[in-house]
């Protein structure tokens, strides 16, 4: 089936969509081990891959077929919807593609089931992803693909000066003087990531401080981000734009919004998730342009924020037995060989990273690797979603020059403190 897509402002997409199955006919658990139809609800993927797997599913599969719901780009906006579904105990999502951030507030909440472990072949994956799925100990959602940051770079113009990729933001900065010193390249920009005020700046903050040694919210769940290694992470972004080293447009960039502006020439660098490999490879005018490294920090390699998405069944959904049958089908290690062929998925079965075919195809594998192992995961807190803005208004403040870094980290650390003592 081709995906229903969820265009409009999110009130229509609620309409739309959840109308059919306001009355919560599963709430109560009867539908438990039904078979039959299914739906499947996730942003919009620009890799397209998800269709290929449905559809395969749906073949195989014609009488319990999985119609895909595709939500807005913006995370929060998917986050909004499914969260409203479950308020309103809708059966219209069945499977739901959470974001790993999600899972803890999810099943907080008890709006996802717990799912058998021993279903999965949870013990051929990354350790690390594994974990995304739990919480107290139990599976809520299974891991379909993983993410850790790359930094993309322009091999034409580091070739053209002798330089070798960054590990150090000292080193970004002096590479970016080195190319600018080329007439023809004076007004790039150096350095940019996903820096609007959304989830993805989140990551890209939180990436910057665990970069330079700070944390935001340390193993105990307290607060730790007024230090001064969280200072010197932050001030990387708040410096990076005083000093023109980061464009002041990348402060409205998402994930598109930059790769366009690499594409096009405007960017050195680029902090962005492996998807963008496979774009740039089908791109002829990228050929033998681009290539990736790891993350750069302050004193070496930095730290990636821990991405990926997960699969999860709706705990109001109907016909729960293909959502859990259709789960195994799409976080298979089949499958996920062939997400990222096509479109450059970070799968989270271990040897696939050692597949010496899924290397030729996808050279990034090594590199990214070594980004989700070394990778720090965002605050992992029920109330998430009020973490993730307070990160979100204090950088995006300071970014702008509204705020000092200072002042900026010292507002954050109190706002965490109100929301990990409710």
């Amino acid at each position: 089936m081709r995906p229903r897509r969820v265009t409009a402002l999110l009130s229509a997409l609620l309409a739309t969509v959840l109308v059919a199955g306001c009355g919560g006919a599963a709430a109560d658990g009867s539908e438990e081990n039904g078979r039959g139809p299914i739906t499947l609800a996730q942003g919009k993927d620009p890799s397209g891959v998800m269709p290929g797997i449905v559809a395969e599913w749906n073949r195989q599969h014609p009488d319990q077929p999985v119609d895909l719901i595709e939500l807005p780009e913006s995370p929060d906006m998917q986050r909004q919807a499914m969260v409203q579904n479950a308020q309103l105990k809708s059966d219209a999502f069945t499977v739901l593609d959470l974001d790993v951030v999600w899972n803890a507030e999810f099943a907080a909440h008890r709006w996802i089931d717990e799912l058998p472990a021993e279903r999965y072949n949870l013990d051929e994956m990354l350790p690390t992803t594994v974990e995304t799925g739990m919480y107290r100990g139990r599976l809520y959602s299974v891991p379909n693909s993983s993410d850790g940051a790359l930094l993309f770079y322009r091999k034409d113009l580091l070739d053209k000066v002798g330089a070798a990729p960054p590990t150090t933001w000292d080193e970004l900065k002096r590479i970016c003087a080195q190319v600018r010193d080329i007439p023809a390249n004076a007004d790039i920009g150096c350095y940019a990531g996903q820096l609007e005020k959304t989830e993805g700046g989140t990551a890209n903050v939180a990436e910057v401080i665990n970069s330079a040694g700070g944390e935001i919210i340390d193993d105990n769940g307290q607060p730790r981000v007024n230090s001064p290694q969280a200072r010197s992470g932050l001030g990387f972004l708040v410096d990076g734009f005083r000093e023109g080293l980061i464009p002041r447009e990348a402060l409205t960039f998402k994930e598109e919004e930059g790769r366009r502006a690499f594409v096009d020439g405007k960017l050195l660098f680029h902090r962005q998730w492996p998807y963008q490999w496979s774009t740039l490879a089908e791109d002829p005018s990228m050929k033998g342009k681009f290539a990736v490294a790891p993350l750069p920090g302050r004193d070496g390699p930095g730290t990636s924020s821990l991405g990926g998405h997960n699969l999860a069944v709706s705990k109001f959904g109907k016909n729960k037995a293909t959502a859990r049958d259709f789960i195994g089908f799409a976080t298979s290690e089949r499958q996920q060989r062939q997400n990222t062929l096509v479109g450059s998925k970070a799968p989270t079965y271990t040897r696939l990273y050692d597949d010496p075919a899924l290397r030729q195809e996808a050279p990034y594998l090594p590199v990214l690797r070594q980004s989700i192992l070394g990778a720090e995961p965002r605050p992992q807190v029920v109330r998430y979603p009020e973490v993730t803005a307070a990160i979100q208004d204090t950088s995006y403040a300071a970014m702008t020059g509204e705020i000092s870094t200072k002042e900026a980290l010292e507002e954050l650390q109190r706002r965490l403190e109100r929301l990990v003592q409710q």
